[in-house]
């Protein structure tokens, strides 16, 4: 799933700890966008966007700072809110003397939260979360990595490999070896029937039979991916990331998370934008997100420009995929039959924003394999770095080259246009 990482998110916090940063590039997520009465509007995020915002008034202006400033402490005024605590944040927002405008704003598209099922603690989390990520390293509180979400794990992979780590590709494990006094996996079979011996087997859960998962109840995704020649809301600049949360179409359906891509986050061409839109899913990826599509695009190809219709101010669809995908987040262990004791689940992508699901369970994952070991910690400079007799004398008879490797040149020393190198902060 496509998704944007905030930018005190709990990946982009361990890019930087563990230094796989200096393997990525990212790109400022430029816009936070609403849909409103039949249009898409920019919402303003920083303080200084709402002072130079044109579509508030200076009362909304002072009201919107008032309670965003509010949102930040929110802790430190429990009696603001206690009594709306387990109730929905939109019923607390409506005491708060913000206009129905404001109130749409501030639930989905700065706190990107559910209007009937979120609580009014959670909503004000989310809002502080979005805060705190502003300006950070943008105006807004969102990142896209260059050349899509794809490069993070190969970042990971790359730092690893530096220091001897070893990846097959194309390599497909076939069974497991399981001891039968002690009931746990001790060696794998390959697909070339080789045996490799394993004290631990950490493996996705798409990978599992269907025996294993038969008692396991999952949720669903909905996805669609549209090619198209125009942004959702145009202006000077072409090279614009957007995000914008559509609020459900019809009572009881999911709100739809947009996400807009130009063409100098290198994954689509010039001149067009690759759209991603996801939902949790109530039926098909279609019926879900179509409704979602058609108020924001034209689907029709061949759109003759003679023709006046408010059609022709929408973006074209070029090109579009739909389709459900599994939701394995949040299944408990005990739901997989069978399950030796050292292998190791992991889930597929969830809907939400940031990763942050996938960094926890990664961490509590590595915490139960070793659990006196921390967990990405910073990779030692090469000058510190200290090795055995055995590796020297290796080194020295050409055998053994892997203490040689270097890391790729950092993204600072040469990074492609558009992109932004993460780096650590010593100050605030």
């Amino acid at each position: 799933i496509v998704q944007l990482l905030y930018s005190r998110g709990l990946l982009i916090d361990l890019l930087i700890k563990s230094n796989v940063s200096r393997y990525a590039e990212f790109k400022n997520a430029t816009r936070v966008l609403a849909f409103q009465e039949g249009k898409v509007e920019q919402v303003p995020c920083s303080r200084a966007d709402v002072f130079n915002s044109r579509q508030l008034t200076m009362v909304e202006k002072r009201l919107l700072m008032k309670f965003l400033t509010f949102c930040l402490e929110y802790e430190q005024h429990p009696e603001e809110y206690q009594d709306y605590e387990s109730r929905p944040f939109a019923q607390f927002l409506g005491t708060q003397k913000l206009t129905p405008s404001l109130q749409h704003f501030i639930l989905h598209s700065i706190a990107m939260v559910s209007e009937a099922d979120c609580s009014t603690l959670d909503g004000l989390q989310a809002t502080r979360k979005f805060l705190q990520c502003l300006g950070r390293y943008g105006n807004t509180p969102f990142l896209f990595p260059l050349y899509g979400q794809g490069e993070i794990p190969q970042c990971f992979c790359r730092m690893c490999a530096v220091f001897g780590g070893i990846y097959c590709l194309r390599h497909s494990v076939q069974c497991l070896v399981v001891d039968k006094e002690s009931g746990r996996c001790k060696a794998v079979l390959d697909h070339f029937g080789q045996r490799i011996s394993a004290n631990y087997f950490v493996v996705e859960d798409s990978f599992l039979s269907e025996s294993t998962c038969k008692n396991v109840c999952y949720r669903q995704i909905s996805r669609a991916v549209l090619i198209t020649d125009q942004s959702i809301l145009k202006t000077d600049s072409e090279q614009q990331v957007s995000i914008l949360r559509m609020p459900p179409v019809h009572r009881g359906q999911p709100a739809v998370c947009v996400i807009e891509l130009c063409s100098s986050t290198m994954t689509c061409m010039k001149d067009t934008y690759l759209v991603h839109l996801t939902c949790p899913s109530t039926k098909t990826a279609r019926e879900d997100l179509e409704p979602v599509v058609q108020k924001l695009f034209n689907l029709n190809a061949e759109m003759e420009k003679e023709t006046e219709n408010e059609e022709v101010d929408k973006p074209r669809v070029l090109w579009a995929v739909y389709f459900n995908m599994r939701d394995s987040s949040g299944i408990d262990r005990s739901s997989y039959d069978g399950l030796p004791a050292n292998v190791h689940v992991c889930s597929g992508p969830d809907s939400a924003l940031g990763n942050d699901c996938a960094v926890r369970q990664a961490e509590a994952i590595f915490q139960e394999m070793f659990p006196t070991e921390e967990f990405c910690p910073p990779p030692p400079n090469p000058e510190d770095t200290v090795y055995e007799e055995e590796e020297l004398v290796s080194e020295d008879s050409g055998l053994n080259h892997a203490a040689e490797a270097k890391p790729e040149p950092s993204p600072e020393e040469g990074s492609s246009e558009g992109g932004a190198a993460l780096e650590p902060e010593y100050s605030e």
